[in-house]
């Protein structure tokens, strides 16, 4: 390859003697398109290891899941079309593990897209599971546990993919910084499931920590314009991250929320945002001065560093949609050479996060997400409509979450395995409805509060496209009604609108057909609706869930069966248990 570029070179330069201006560059262009259809993807191998470590995020130690002894986890790097080779070896010592690759859509292998008991089998201690994937198109995206609730223990990082070799971004930028936000709790995962299935229900309260790139200040009041003195910033350990920046550049800043729990907002001092990027999408540049991001969300934003070279600006991440126990994030936009001390930025005020049930100024974020010109537009209209409303529940005093009044439980067998061999008995054969009562009161408690469980498993026409309505209600607490940011795996979809209240039929005439964003994750406002639109093209077995970690555990969640009898031979590892280990027995018999 070294040489054929060397010959081009060589080529171009005695040719530029004898060639015009415009049939030289006619010639370049040629031959720059012939060397980049050369270029193949290539392909990753990484080797991991899941294990618990000790750290201390926020300067207070406890156990985390780390990934090669790393948290958060080894940042990946690939370019569009590139494939990955994850060897992951679960070194927990008594339970299982998975890995989610959030955004990537898993064409042609649903069996990698890393979810216990739909897509896979979890890794068992001490057994390794190979997952080979294609990152399938450029963007921000991030992988994360998907077991139990691992993802709040510290199981992810950040998954950046480049556009291929030879294009181009639609904006330009002189340098990347990459921002992954969690949320941090001291209680253990496992303390908290258990509380979240108990009667008398135990909540898991408000995280302690806000944390950017696995950095946090506990109980750090300086946020809040309480004094600088509780707030630790010589300990190196849990000190704000800090950016370096060079004065008059565009920085393209990466922003991923995988938090267990808290909606966000982050504003950087002094600088304003250009949203650019949402999930993997472009979107039509518009400019704010500050920005929600919910769990399972991606942003790109561009800020340009034309403040006075000689100081540093806070940022600050803080909660919305909840009352704000925990503090907020800090870190440093430091330019570069700068001659400003700590001591005279901890005497200025980081920006303040809006009211956190100020929905209006999320919504307005939210609404100006529109998809960037030659982004394909969603088919005129939908094969099916699905309506899935979204209540809090009681099943025999246990406290539930539930879509159309079923609480999703997964069986011991995945899915994926089941449905591709087709075989009985494997899970609740109860079909879900596509619907719930006209006349429901979305701004009251339920009046029947009693809810089942389900598989809560949808079979999709193939190649088919749905509109599914999220529906959002009253909990059982009177006045209470919460943010639910929804994920579906192997698609992206079309934001087609949002709505106050009820959904109504007549409410499909106001969806947006024309520049709706293409999304991998939605918001859901309390007491109101939000419309998507996807089409049934990935075969496999997905899921459909709110990202908020408690409230999947509780049941909120559905799964999309789409053309799985044309899903390949599925590799043996992936569905090794249940009754689909029972039947490979059988097989190899």
């Amino acid at each position: 390859m070294k040489s054929f570029l060397f010959t081009i070179m060589q080529l171009t330069s005695e040719k530029r003697r004898t060639m015009s201006a415009s049939v030289f560059s006619c010639f370049v262009t040629l031959l720059v398109f012939g060397f980049s259809s050369l270029a193949s993807a290539e392909t990753h191998h990484l080797h991991w290891e899941v294990s618990y470590m000790f750290d201390s995020p926020d300067c207070q130690e406890k156990l985390v899941m780390a990934i090669n002894g790393q948290f958060p986890g080894p940042t990946i790097h690939a370019k569009a079309g590139d494939t990955m080779v994850v060897e992951l070896k679960n070194s927990l010592p008594t339970e299982g593990v998975v890995i989610h690759w959030h955004g990537i859509k898993q064409i042609g292998t649903p069996w990698a897209d890393g979810t216990a008991l739909i897509s896979q089998c979890p890794i068992k201690p001490d057994e390794t599971f190979v997952y080979k994937f294609q990152a399938d198109k450029a963007g921000t995206y991030f992988y994360h546990g998907h077991y139990g609730m691992q993802r709040a223990a510290g199981l992810y990082g950040l998954l950046i993919v480049d556009v291929k070799e030879g294009e181009k971004e639609k904006f330009k930028y002189d340098g990347e910084i990459n921002m992954l936000l969690s949320d941090w709790y001291h209680q253990d995962i496992y303390t908290q499931m258990v509380g979240l299935s108990s009667k008398p229900f135990r909540w898991i309260g408000e995280p302690q920590s806000l944390l950017i790139n696995g950095v946090g200040q506990f109980n750090c009041s300086l946020a809040t314009n309480q004094g600088i003195n509780k707030c630790n910033m010589e300990n190196m350990q849990c000190a704000p991250v800090v950016f370096q920046v060079l004065p008059n550049k565009t920085y393209r800043l990466r922003i991923i929320s995988t938090t267990s729990l808290s909606s966000l907002n982050l504003a950087i001092g002094n600088h304003k945002m250009t949203i650019v990027e949402a999930d993997g999408n472009y979107a039509e540049p518009f400019t704010v001065d500050d920005m929600d991001i919910y769990s399972g969300e991606s942003y790109s934003a561009l800020i340009t560093t034309n403040q006075h070279v000689s100081s540093n600006h806070w940022i600050s991440v803080g909660v919305r949609g909840r009352q704000p126990k925990t503090p907020p994030a800090l870190a440093v936009l430091s330019y570069l050479n700068n001659s400003q001390s700590q001591l005279e930025l901890l005497k200025t005020t980081p920006p303040t996060t809006p009211l956190w049930n100020d929905y209006t100024h999320s919504k307005s974020f939210s609404y100006k997400i529109l998809a960037a010109k030659g982004t394909p537009k969603p088919p005129k209209r939908a094969d099916r409509l699905i309506q899935l409303l979204n209540t809090q529940n009681r099943i025999d005093g246990f406290i539930k979450w539930s879509l159309n009044n079923v609480s999703m439980v997964l069986p011991s067998t995945p899915y994926l395995g089941s449905l591709r061999y087709s075989l009985k008995g494997a899970f609740d054969q109860k079909k879900p409805r596509d619907w719930f009562g006209a006349n429901y009161n979305v701004m009251k408690p339920p009046i029947n509060p009693n809810t089942t469980t389900g598989s809560n498993l949808y079979e999709i026409k193939f190649n088919s496209t749905v509109d599914i309505i999220i529906q959002n209600a009253n909990a059982l607490a009177e006045n209470v009604s919460e943010i639910h940011p929804w994920h579906l795996h192997g698609h992206d979809f079309w934001v087609l609108g949002y709505g106050e209240g009820l959904f109504r039929k007549k409410d499909i005439s106001r969806f947006n057909v024309e520049n709706a964003p293409l999304r991998n994750t939605a918001v859901i406002f309390p007491y109101g609706w939000t419309a998507i639109r996807f089409v049934a093209d990935n075969p496999g077995v997905w899921a459909f869930h709110c990202h908020i970690e408690p409230h999947l555990h509780m049941g909120m969640g559905v799964v999309l069966a789409e053309g799985v009898d044309l899903v390949k031979e599925i590799p043996k590892d992936a569905i090794s248990c249940g009754k689909t280990a029972n039947m490979l027995m059988n097989n190899h018999g």
